[in-house]
């Protein structure tokens, strides 16, 4: 049988890099597993701080410009506007006009929100963008709660309206060959916008390098419970704080790893319920003590209710974790019930009170919690590595080229 040509890619990112962290490593992740299944070209920024891409992705070419200096990177601020994106886009249109008959194909991995009209749009060429995640409102029964963020944050409401009205956007999601989500909502999201992608595919955007160790099983009667997240009140650590106190077992105990102004609040919170003996909190600790608490819990709770994908969903998988979650956005899309208890979002007490009871019943049939363990595993292996990831990628090009 002969062999088809491997598909000329041109795989575009603002900043793509594997000594880096957040979107600009996730871009580089999926650079790596895809270059020894298409001809792959990489379009990125430079960091002068980092070691060339060309030398990070020897299998592909890279296409770079210098990193703006006047430009601010790192905090919330720049994560979310994203102000060198007009810059970006200058230069990948640039280099399409000069050399878009190079490629059969292109695709803009990142950024993941739903607000950046892409540079690919009117090249002659087809063009995958995502894959698309947040637009994710917060559910009306816990906005009181919701503590005020930064002014920035709220540009997030705009989101939407740019579906609607922003030409630039619309177009750009309605001319292109196909378009990826992290989960089914980002589809009903466009589509409720009144854009009709030409194709449309549900990927999640992070992947696993591979299985974690088996954890050891413990003598101890200690029941420990895990919430891996930044200290915001959507992750929905208040929420396991107030279900301990339903559950009221003194074998539980819950460690949070992670940082934000939601800490002080969960504190209280302990207190005020009379658990904060049996509630430890960590802070931000580096990835290996992270890792340690996976291996050493027995329970991943991860009541986050605006969770655009999950990607410590997947981390918990790994480490064959039973998980309670939120029955919403990207963690409704990843778990079923081989792996987790799936717990619906309505108001912030019966909320608490239906996380305990998925607790009462995983403490109540160890045998239970085993089994989705390892269904975790099972499902993570076949869905998260990233050989089946980019291979799952690459055949997703071949529709689209067809």
């Amino acid at each position: 049988m002969t062999e088809l040509p491997r598909p000329r890619v041109l795989l575009i990112s603002p900043y793509l890099s594997g000594q880096s962290t957040g979107e600009a490593f996730v871009a580089f992740r999926w650079a790596e597993a895809l270059a020894p299944l298409v001809d792959l070209t990489v379009a990125c920024f430079q960091s002068p701080s980092h070691a060339p891409i060309a030398e990070q992705l020897p299998q592909a070419r890279a296409v770079t410009w210098p990193a703006p200096r006047f430009i601010p990177r790192g905090g919330r601020f720049a994560a979310m506007l994203k102000p060198e994106w007009p810059l970006f886009v200058r230069h990948v249109r640039r280099h399409l006009a000069r050399h878009a008959g190079d490629y059969d194909l292109a695709h803009q991995i990142m950024p993941q929100a739903m607000r950046y009209a892409s540079p690919l749009r009117g090249h002659g060429l087809p063009y995958v963008i995502g894959p698309l995640g947040g637009a994710l409102p917060t559910p009306p029964a816990f906005a009181h709660e919701v503590a005020a963020a930064g002014w920035f944050t709220r540009l997030r409401a705009l989101d939407v309206p740019r579906l609607r009205h922003d030409p630039w956007l619309r177009r750009s999601y309605a001319e292109a060959a196909m378009i990826l989500g992290v989960a089914p909502y980002v589809g009903e999201t466009l589509r409720a916008a009144g854009i009709a992608p030409r194709a449309y595919a549900n990927v999640l955007e992070l992947g696993i390098e591979d299985l974690a160790p088996e954890r050891p099983t413990r003598d101890e009667d200690t029941i420990r419970l895990l919430h891996v997240g930044r200290g915001v009140r959507t992750k929905g650590l208040r929420d396991a704080i107030r279900a301990m106190a339903q559950v009221n077992d003194p074998r539980l105990h819950l460690t949070s790893a992670g940082d934000g102004p939601e800490i002080a609040a969960c504190r209280t919170e302990a207190a005020r319920l009379g658990v904060a003996d049996r509630v430890t909190f960590r802070g931000l600790i580096p990835r290996a003590e992270v890792e340690e608490l996976y291996r050493t819990s027995d329970i991943y709770v991860f009541p986050s209710f605006r969770e655009p994908a999950g990607n410590v969903v997947y981390e918990a998988m790994r480490w064959g974790l039973p998980i309670i979650a939120a029955a919403a956005g990207g963690p409704d899309a990843i778990l079923d019930e081989s792996c987790a208890i799936k717990v619906p979002v309505t108001d912030p007490e019966t909320f608490a009170g239906d996380i305990a009871g998925a607790l009462r019943a995983l403490i109540a049939d160890p045998e239970r919690a085993r089994r989705l363990g390892q269904g975790a595993r099972t499902k993570v292996a076949a869905e998260g590595l990233w050989p089946n990831k980019a291979a799952g990628l690459a055949a997703l090009y071949r529709q689209v080229l067809s």
